[in-house]
């Protein structure tokens, strides 16, 4: 199981929208698109945003996402 769920990482990436406004992110898929690709410039050798400790890259790029230090914007931005 996924911890935080993918319901919880919607919410945090749409915690920063205007009430009325379409949200940033309404599906998994964007979910997993985001933080795989985030998990692939980790491993070509970006810096994580926040602290490794041995971790997998894509458990890194979901705790980026968590601790909204990873921002997901939409196709107008």
């Amino acid at each position: 199981m996924l911890h935080p769920s993918y319901s919880d990482l919607m919410n945090v990436v749409n915690s920063e929208v205007e009430q009325g406004e379409a949200p940033v992110v309404n599906s998994r898929y964007s979910i997993v698109m985001a933080t795989s690709k985030r998990a692939r410039e980790i491993i070509d050798g970006d810096e994580p945003m926040v602290k490794a400790d041995g971790k997998k890259a894509l458990s890194v790029a979901v705790e980026e996402l968590n601790s909204a230090k990873l921002k997901i914007v939409g196709d107008d931005e």
